[in-house]
């Protein structure tokens, strides 16, 4: 990288963090008290909030820029527009899917229940160009039981490998962005290297789906509608591009507020939309019912891990999960025993605050789980500020996030180990459960700051 370069780097982030740290001042943000237990000892004055930190592009570099800037409603409808105007042979095939967190936002926006809210935003997709329209509960499926694979590997070898716990969870895009800037090798080689369910769905829809229409990779416009903006940096990260296709497994993220927008534009209402069934991942032979996984408003790791980890390490059934509350109600841990011997202790740590408190442990070595469920929204994936940030006051709305925890809990729990299309597909798309397709192609690894080069130098945490 050249001088030049290195000094404007270094100038854009000096700036940033004058202003990160005046706006803390002036809003009062964190108490000094939080500050001392956050940060030990260090400097309040060099220091910024995790959350100023990852809600700005201040050290974004001007190709991630560049990425991200087409990550938005004008570059879809770019693509829509030239597939009406070019030759059918240069069109693309536009797939869309569905995020089951981004739903229960359309269900209180439409009034109407889950299923339908799904059905009409089905519809809405398919009248603009949409050609097929997903829900990505099977694609976390995966994730799951490769998170649970890994996480009873890691505990067995807990003895002789100093990184195999705690284990951190993976599928949260702005945890790992501040893992890989910020802390290194402290805390990336515990993150577990099961892929999310969105880049999961994106390496089906451009490897599996894309033989099965006799399609090239390059040839489908795969979006995603999700609840988060930080999906858009998940999904231009450069393992998840195919540099051989010139294509990435996820062409855009819409966060759900973006693809309500949409609908105002073309001045579409719920009531003038007819219901449209999503379409299955294994064809007609697919299960149409939508479903959920464990969790309040997330994917659920924490939940199955536990329970699969309970059977599989110890022969014990967990049928139902108590969580004991800590700092807060982002901030809360399970426990497993047995005759009075702890055999599991897990976490689940929402928010940028909590994840601080989290991250000083971990330095003094005062973690005690086995598996923290990491997420940086507090309330989880529901409170994204994609879909629950009010427009007017820029804050999240409280009584629209309890509307869709109450919506998204109504769906029915179903097991990734009892979905037969999870099955099917192990064997048909990835020549089995344990093999090396299935690592290859469920799995990603982490960097370090240095491998980044986006830290800068004089920020410490």
């Amino acid at each position: 990288m050249s001088e030049v370069k290195i000094a404007k780097r270094k100038d854009k982030c000096e700036n940033c963090t004058k202003q990160c740290n005046k706006k803390q001042t002036e809003d009062g943000a964190v108490p000094n008290a939080d500050r001392e237990e956050v940060n030990g000892q260090l400097d309040e004055g060099s220091q910024l909030l995790l959350s100023a930190c990852l809600s700005c592009d201040g050290c974004l570099s001007e190709e991630d820029n560049l990425k991200i800037s087409q990550q938005n409603l004008e570059e879809v409808e770019r693509v829509l527009a030239l597939n009406k105007r070019c030759d059918a042979s240069k069109h693309k095939v536009l797939v869309a899917s569905l995020c089951p967190q981004s739903l229960p936002f359309f269900a209180v926006k439409f009034g109407v229940g889950i299923n339908e809210a799904a059905q009409k935003l089905c519809s809405f997709l398919k009248h603009v160009g949409v050609t097929f329209v997903f829900d990505t509960t099977l694609a976390a499926g995966f994730s799951i039981l490769e998170t649970q694979k890994e996480f009873t590997q890691r505990y067995r070898r807990r003895h002789h490998d100093s990184h195999a716990l705690p284990m951190f969870t993976s599928s949260c895009p702005g945890w790992i962005r501040y893992s890989e800037r910020v802390l290194g090798s402290l805390v990336t080689p515990h993150i577990c290297t099961a892929r999310s369910p969105q880049q999961i769905m994106g390496c089906w829809v451009k490897d599996y789906f894309s033989k099965q229409q006799k399609l090239s990779p390059e040839q489908l416009y795969h979006v995603v509608v999700a609840p988060c903006f930080d999906k858009k940096l998940e999904a231009v990260r450069e393992e998840f591009y195919n540099s051989l296709m010139e294509t990435r497994d996820v062409d855009c993220v819409l966060t759900s507020r973006e693809i309500y927008h949409l609908m105002e534009r073309r001045k579409m209402s719920a009531e003038e939309l007819d219901s449209v069934a999503l379409d299955q991942m294994m064809g007609d032979g697919g299960d149409a019912a939508l479903v959920r996984h464990d969790g309040r408003g997330s994917e659920g790791f924490l939940e199955h891990v536990f329970k699969h980890a309970a059977k599989e390490l110890f022969g014990l059934d967990v049928q139902e999960i108590t969580y004991r509350t800590l700092r807060n109600r982002d901030f809360q841990e399970v426990t497993l025993e047995r005759d009075g011997e702890t055999l599991l202790q897990f976490a689940a740590v929402y928010g940028f605050r909590n994840i601080q408190t989290l991250v000083h442990r971990m330095r003094k070595g005062r973690v005690p789980y086995q598996l923290v469920e990491v997420l940086s929204c507090p309330g989880g994936c529901l409170s994204g500020r994609g879909q629950a940030e009010s427009e007017v006051e820029g804050r999240v709305d409280k009584a629209l996030v309890q509307q869709m925890e109450e919506v998204y809990s109504s769906l029915p729990v179903r097991l990734p180990e009892l979905n037969p299309a999870l099955k099917t597909l192990y064997e048909d798309w990835l020549q089995g459960q344990n093999s090396t397709e299935a690592s290859k192609l469920l799995h990603t690894e982490y960097r370090t700051p240095s491998q980044v080069h986006t830290q800068p130098p004089h920020m410490e945490w």
